[in-house]
């Protein structure tokens, strides 16, 4: 599994470039074959609270998969990411076998 991080407008620290491979490594837990897990995090209107988005898009064969939230920080709008994503990454599979 590949895992792309985008920063837009900021430099990521090492610190939350490792929380999020950390947090991303455990998709392939609900699906194992993830090709790619792009994920762009972007500071929207720097003076606000809530102003952390990010978006996660997982490459699964066939399909893309997509997430975008944004809360006060980086972390938990990972986290809240990552939830969601296990779910859809759980119908996906669901699909998968019912065919």
């Amino acid at each position: 599994m590949e895992i792309k991080i985008q920063s837009i407008h900021f430099d990521a620290t090492e610190q939350l470039k490792a929380f999020i491979e950390k947090k991303t490594a455990k998709l392939e837990k609900s699906y194992e074959d993830i090709q790619k897990v792009e994920v762009q995090l972007k500071v929207v209107k720097p003076a606000t609270a809530m102003n952390k988005e990010t978006t996660i898009t997982v490459s699964v064969p066939g399909n893309k998969l997509f997430v975008e939230k944004v809360c006060d920080t980086f972390e938990e709008s990972i986290d809240q990411c990552v939830d969601s994503l296990k779910v859809q990454l759980t119908k996906f599979k669901e699909k998968q076998r019912n065919r």
